[in-house]
């Protein structure tokens, strides 16, 4: 099947030119960037110049994806740029957006944390959700939802669902590698601002993933939106990737114990090949899912705080993105969802 990328030459793009260059039934048609229209990809993704086929593909200018003749088109593309570019594709080709511009149903939202018009909402594309495998099989256009709030649902979901936890006082600190704000050239992500440092940045609700953790977690429990309340801090740490979210909540009854938010974790994701319980004692670590498309879970209870603490780390650029696209689009186009796919980590 042929598939093209529009922004295969930021992080999120790279990572999903070396998916696909080992995926088993995909063909890249074509590849689009901006300021690297003209390059090789072996001279933009060096990682990626051993494979010489791949690396010798040339990035061509976004205009390119109008004629394309694809089965699937992937947006790799910074916020409020997708939208315009998805209105000009071929009628006929299914779409996965990385990016966040169909992600949120609700307008003001979406005015609160971007720029640009708000553009609507696609299906969510994070399948381990009730309802949402079927949703994205189904689907012409998919909107992957964003890293950080992918850790943060999958953690929160199952003990939601199960009536374990108080939704309205959900609190999530999360730590992120450098790659997460893309490429662009900033002060304070020099090697020399970041190095032996971790900083917080847009807290107190300021961060765009909150409102589709609040979003996500209201439509799974089926209650009303202002039902849901994250108080999300995301902070910056010195390394590539990964993510590593603790999320705490109230427990809906002092009786619940570790066990019981166990149990509620492996029954949801009983059957996910992305999503992994792990074994007692044992916490969750960016370093063990790198280069991977899993989830790794962990929960205890906090019986003096009358909290469930629960953590979970993922690749911000697999899961938390390009994995999960192909994942997404595994499914669009009716194949195994883990073709191309590992939840096997790259360590140490």
């Amino acid at each position: 099947m042929r598939v093209a990328v529009a922004g295969a030459s930021g992080y999120a793009g790279g990572e999903l030119l070396r998916l696909l260059a080992g995926h088993p039934e995909f063909e890249i048609a074509v590849l689009t960037a901006d300021s690297s229209a003209g390059r090789t990809v072996g001279a933009v993704h060096q990682n990626l110049a051993g494979q010489e086929k791949l690396a010798r593909l040339v990035f061509e200018s976004h205009h390119a994806l109008k004629q394309a003749d694809c089965d699937l088109v992937f947006l790799a593309m910074p916020s409020g740029q997708s939208a315009a570019l998805a209105a000009s594709l071929p009628e006929e080709a299914k779409v996965v957006d990385l990016g966040p511009d169909f992600r949120l149903s609700d307008d003001e939202a979406w005015t609160r944390h971007y720029d640009g018009e708000y553009a609507g909402r696609w299906v969510t594309g994070l399948p381990e959700l009730d309802g949402q495998r079927e949703q994205v099989k189904l689907a012409k256009n998919v909107a992957a939802p964003g890293c950080y709030s992918t850790a943060a649902i999958l953690a929160y979901a199952p003990l939601a669902k199960a009536g374990l936890i108080e939704t309205d006082d959900l609190v999530v600190v999360a730590a992120s590698g450098t790659s997460g704000a893309g490429k662009s050239l900033r002060t304070d992500l020099l090697a020399s601002e970041v190095m032996g440092s971790a900083a917080a940045y847009q807290v107190a609700g300021a961060h765009r993933h909150t409102p589709e953790i609040e979003q996500a977690l209201s439509e799974l429990v089926g209650s009303r939106a202002e039902a849901v309340r994250v108080s999300f801090t995301p902070v910056l740490v010195p390394m590539p990737r990964g993510i590593l979210a603790t999320c705490t909540a109230r427990l809906a009854s002092s009786r619940t114990d570790t066990p019981a938010l166990i149990r509620a974790l492996r029954h949801y994701y009983d059957d996910e090949p992305f999503v992994t319980v792990l074994h007692d004692g044992v916490w969750p670590a960016t370093g063990a899912v790198a280069g991977s498309n899993c989830v790794q879970i962990q929960a205890a209870v906090d019986h003096r705080a009358g909290r469930a603490v629960i953590v979970a780390a993922l690749d911000n650029l697999g899961k938390g993105a390009a994995g999960q696209a192909v994942q997404n689009a595994n499914l669009m186009l009716g194949l195994p969802e883990a073709a191309g796919l590992t939840s096997i980590g790259v360590a140490p």
